[in-house]
């Protein structure tokens, strides 16, 4: 290849990367939105979790928001560097972040991530404009930060809880259900009976085998719970409810709060303890974050009980687990086909 082409080939990418044309940058995936409501937004789902399979749950969720509903979804992943494959316990490199900062939503699935200062900033940026945020399962000890990092102050253990405590509501505490035995069934909380965010999903609908969170009670004020989550006998959605102090209360497994970052902007927030990619076969678990999507970014008035929240394509989940990830796997193959 001459050194005019790729001169070439070069300038293409960076416009390309830049003016929001290019579908695929071979380390992260685009979904171009079809028609529907989301048509012009643009979502940023960040993977980056070592247990409970993101790398898989957030690709199915981009493919069903720009599918479905209209949303351009960009979906990123951990990539180690050496291979170009997705890492999920490689730490420290989630490329694309920049897309960030045209983005309209960021949904983040990370656990323990200590990124670089050039990368973070495009998370801290966004954050910090008061831009909407939804935050699953393991998002509340996203970040574990070295301590010269400029962002130190996010880490899960900081004195206010870092990121987690501060912007979504919580920081790591413990497992409350016993983990690998004791699945979850989300329930009403009291009063959120006409939140859009559970418009459409019946009693019992949300499920999963991961196991509750422990939360320390109460939440900040400015959280509301929308979802309390019943420790089960079992690992089966029809299993019997756990007697005892586990579910006397039960903690909350999904809240609604706000954050005003430095922009002076007030964000909507969504967390969920929940969202595993085995979580993600239950229907009720998807359409609860299908209307989160909707509800965060100020559009509850278009969540309908008809809103499709089919999976797209083949979906087989790998089982929560360290080091369980399915190896070799490249961002170019959760294209759509």
């Amino acid at each position: 290849m001459s050194g005019r082409w790729t001169w070439l080939v070069a300038q293409t990418l960076f416009l390309g990367l830049f003016s929001g044309t290019l579908i695929q940058a071979g380390e992260w995936v685009v979904y171009e939105g079809k028609e529907g409501p989301g048509k012009g937004k643009q979502i940023v789902l960040v993977s980056g979790d070592d247990e409970y399979r993101s790398e898989e749950t957030l690709p199915q969720l981009g493919k069903m928001l720009a599918l479905h509903h209209g949303f351009k979804c960009t979906v990123l992943f951990p990539i180690d560097p050496a291979t170009g494959e997705i890492k999920p316990d490689h730490q420290t490199n989630i490329p694309g972040l920049e897309a960030l900062d045209t983005a309209d939503l960021m949904i983040l699935c990370a656990r323990f991530r200590n990124l670089p200062d050039a990368q973070m900033k495009h998370i801290v940026d966004y954050v910090e404009s008061g831009k909407p945020i939804i935050g699953m399962r393991t998002s509340t000890h996203a970040f574990n930060m070295d301590a010269k990092s400029t962002y130190a102050d996010w880490t899960w253990t900081a004195k206010d809880g870092g990121f987690g405590r501060r912007v979504l509501g919580e920081t790591w505490v413990a497992h409350h259900g016993n983990h690998g035995s004791e699945s979850t069934r989300g329930i009403t909380a009291p009063g959120q009976e006409g939140n859009p965010i559970l418009r459409g999903i019946k009693p019992g609908e949300i499920w999963g085998p991961t196991d509750v969170y422990t939360v320390k009670l109460p939440l900040p004020a400015d959280c509301k719970p929308v979802v309390l989550g019943q420790v089960l006998v079992g690992m089966k959605a029809d299993d019997k409810p756990l007697e005892g102090k586990k579910n006397e209360p039960m903690m909350p497994v999904a809240w609604t709060k706000s954050y005003t970052g430095k922009a002076g902007k007030t964000a909507r927030i969504f967390t969920t303890t929940m969202g595993s990619s085995t979580d993600f076969e239950s229907a009720g678990v998807r359409r609860m974050l299908v209307n989160a999507t909707y509800w965060a970014l100020g559009m509850e008035s278009r969540i309908s009980d008809a809103l499709n929240v089919s999976l797209v394509g083949e979906y087989k989940p790998t089982k929560f687990g360290f080091g369980s990830f399915v190896k070799g796997v490249k961002p170019a193959e959760h294209e759509l086909r």
